[in-house]
């Protein structure tokens, strides 16, 4: 399962994923919802279905305890030097915007582990005692195009391009089909048109990635954000982020 996590008073700014896979093809469910209370627990539960979730992802700041953080974190710094530039950068968990995003995300985690059915931890970044995870789809995204400053980006539209780039070129289709062998997609990734559905979809396949141990993750005590398994992410931007967390450590490859 994956949620793009939204605080928005006037629109249906979130999005729920549920990933589903038989012997032969894999397909998704998409809702998006508001930020009442009440609609984040409907879609959620709805989205769910009863069913054993093998891992969630939100892409909202998420620490252990799922309390607010209201610091600069590790994780965000090492998603930060170097990359800024080419693929964009985390929100300061500290800044007034990752605050309400942070309380956001953890309305939205609590309501998850509270209520839903989710499997139990065993990842190494675990954060709870349920697989709960961060995700953060732009960098997510980014670190596996090749040549992202040839991708012409503004802030609102940097994951949608990225989404569209590695839908066209494949290279998405192929991580999930990699994580799920001998299968197909049921719908092409194209057909997701909306911003905050595409969110869920890539928070989802984040959380496929921690189902199936084989991913990337930075951070430390505060909270760890989870991205492609080593294999599909640009050699440049791998080293980016060896760079970035030798002096403190904070990259975990499984």
């Amino acid at each position: 399962m994956g949620v793009d996590v939204g605080f928005s008073k006037n629109r249906k700014s979130s999005a729920v994923c549920r990933l589903d896979w038989t012997a032969q093809h894999i397909s998704w469910t998409v809702r998006t919802f508001g930020s009442s209370d009440a609609e984040r627990r409907e879609a959620i539960l709805k989205a769910a279905g009863g069913r054993l979730i093998l891992s969630a992802a939100l892409d909202g700041p998420l620490a252990p305890g799922f309390q607010q953080i209201g610091k600069y974190r590790l994780a965000e710094e090492i998603l930060t030097r170097g990359f800024w530039k080419t693929i964009g950068k985390p929100g300061q968990s500290s800044a007034p915007v990752g605050r309400l995003l942070n309380d956001a995300a953890n309305a939205c985690a609590t309501i998850i582990r509270d209520h839903a059915r989710v499997a139990p931890s065993k990842h190494f970044v675990r954060i709870d005692e349920v697989a709960i995870a961060e995700a953060f789809p732009s960098s997510f995204l980014g670190l596996m195009i090749q040549h992202p400053q040839s991708i012409k980006t503004k802030r609102g539209n940097r994951s949608d391009l990225y989404f569209e780039e590695l839908a066209k070129n494949g290279k998405l289709a192929a991580l999930m089909t990699a994580l799920l062998p001998d299968r197909r997609l049921s719908a092409s990734l194209l057909s997701i048109i909306n911003h905050d559905e595409r969110a869920a979809l890539v928070s989802g396949i984040t959380a496929l990635c921690i189902a199936m141990s084989s991913y990337t993750a930075v951070g430390d005590k505060d909270g760890w954000i989870v991205l492609p398994p080593r294999a599909f992410i640009e050699n440049s931007a791998f080293e980016s982020l060896e760079e970035n967390s030798r002096p403190k450590g904070g990259l975990y490859v499984s």
